[in-house]
């Protein structure tokens, strides 16, 4: 997961100097919205059951997947 001071910002302002935009690398984007699928998708899947993981493990042996 990408840290905000490891992005290589460049940012874009107004007459005043305040910042409007920034730019920021094409990996850096990609990898950012990689981030903001992961999370969403454990926003989406945070009210399912969840089961140990020795349970996991044997019931992967008992169905001959490890």
């Amino acid at each position: 997961m990408l840290k905000l001071k490891d992005l290589h910002t460049e940012y874009i302002t107004d007459e005043k100097g305040k910042k409007k935009s920034v730019i920021i690398p094409v990996e850096d984007f990609y990898e950012l919205m990689a981030d903001i699928e992961d999370l969403a998708i454990v926003a989406e899947r945070r009210d399912e059951p969840v089961i140990p993981h020795q349970d996991l493990l044997k019931d992967l042996k008992k169905n001959g997947l490890l």
